[in-house]
């Protein structure tokens, strides 16, 4: 920990809101004149996106029921625990971008799913502010939750997960029901072991419990929200068998 350079971590799985809080920090950080450090925990990702469709495909054909983004062979925490340890004693470190989308991407003037060349934290910034999969991840070897000044888990009900990583995916990214069930089967042994463990780390967790019915995710036309809980909405419907 560090009071002239924190940290703070907003850790949670793929669709249980990360982002929706990082923008409050956002905001908090535009009215208070604070400098943050941004890192997205899709940067600590070992693969882009075509070698990881290339190596999950090998793992299918191996075997491999269970290859996603959740586990420690996929992704650098080594190079994240670093990062975190020298911001906390220097205030810079080495970070790089995950470029999701061609809006992200032509900037850089690269494609899609890449990740930029890494470059040292600016010098001068106020605090370091992370949002991934693994703000919190304790392994044998490797401790990333003892360096952050605050831990903040995101964790919703997991229905209510599951229909937003279904609506995102499917709306924003083109995916079918079933490509992203599959992806769900596929990430739960390390769901398990790598992200379910996080929470107890956390100094905070925000649960997220809807007021509506979410008790078959894979239906769920919509994400449920305040404004959509009374008549004609899908989620105030009782689902039958």
């Amino acid at each position: 920990m560090s009071e002239r350079h924190p940290i703070i971590a907003i850790t949670g799985s793929s669709g249980a809101g990360t982002t929706s809080v990082t923008h409050t920090f956002e905001n908090i950080f535009r009215r208070e004149n604070v400098n943050a450090a941004i890192v997205e925990g899709d940067s600590f990702h070992r693969f882009d996106r075509q070698e990881m469709k290339a190596r999950a495909a090998q793992a299918e054909a191996a075997g491999n029921k269970n290859f996603s983004h959740f586990g420690p062979e996929n992704n650098l925490f080594p190079e994240l625990a670093e990062l975190f340890r020298a911001y906390g004693e220097t205030g810079t470190g080495k970070r790089r971008k995950y470029l999701h989308d061609p809006e992200e991407a032509a900037p850089y003037k690269q494609e899609p799913g890449t990740f930029t060349a890494w470059e040292d934290v600016p010098a001068g910034t106020d605090l370091l502010f992370y949002e991934g999969l693994h703000g919190a991840v304790v392994t044998p070897e490797v401790n990333i939750a003892q360096h952050p000044d605050l831990l903040i888990g995101v964790v919703p009900v997991i229905n209510l997960e599951w229909i937003q990583k279904l609506w995102r995916d499917k709306s924003k990214r083109g995916y079918s029901t079933e490509a992203v069930t599959d992806t769900i089967l596929r990430r739960m042994p390390d769901y398990v072991n790598y992200i379910c463990p996080q929470f107890t780390h956390t100094h905070v967790n925000f649960q997220r419990v809807p007021t509506v019915d979410t008790s078959n995710p894979f239906i769920a036309r919509e994400i449920p929200s305040a404004g959509r809980e009374h008549g004609g909405d899908p989620f105030c419907q009782p689902q039958g068998h």
